[in-house]
């Protein structure tokens, strides 16, 4: 748990520094992804678990992802001001999580999956899905893996 726990201190070391700041946009944000890390440590307390790295990331990413949602929800929604302040705290979060990749690196790993696993149509999805996704995890966002995956298998 190195890695991990180091992105866990270092969010802590920033929510400092972001208080002594008067950050306010990175307080909130940093606020809330630490109580999402803290719920999660709970519930797997209760279970007699840790927080792993995957877990870490997971929650990381999630809090990524509900961001993304927002941002296209307010967006639809004609609310720019709120879609704005939306993007400051994805661009927070996204310090914590590993590069992610660009579509062109997305889509050759997609391509070497549909080739090892003999997909052809997009009744293959699921297994493409499935075996591309752990691969790319908190990596690549999975909508977008998943419109790669639908356009090589012709959908």
């Amino acid at each position: 748990m190195t890695e991990q726990k180091n992105i866990v201190d270092r969010i802590n070391a920033d929510f400092t520094q972001a208080m002594k700041a008067g950050d306010k946009v990175k307080l909130e944000t940093l606020r809330s992804l630490r109580a999402a890390l803290k719920d999660k440590e709970i519930a797997l307390r209760g279970q007699g678990k840790k927080l792993s790295d995957e877990e870490i990331l997971a929650s990381i990413t999630s809090a990524a992802k509900k961001r993304r949602e927002s941002i296209d929800e307010f967006t639809k929604a004609g609310r720019t001001e709120r879609a704005e302040e939306e993007r400051k705290e994805l661009k927070i979060i996204e310090e914590y999580l590993p590069e992610q990749l660009s579509p062109e690196e997305i889509e050759t790993k997609v391509r070497a999956v549909i080739e090892q696993t003999g997909a052809e149509s997009m009744k293959d999805m699921g297994k493409v899905m499935a075996s591309v996704m752990p691969e790319l995890k908190g990596r690549a966002d999975g909508k977008e893996v998943q419109n790669i995956v639908k356009k090589l298998l012709g959908g």
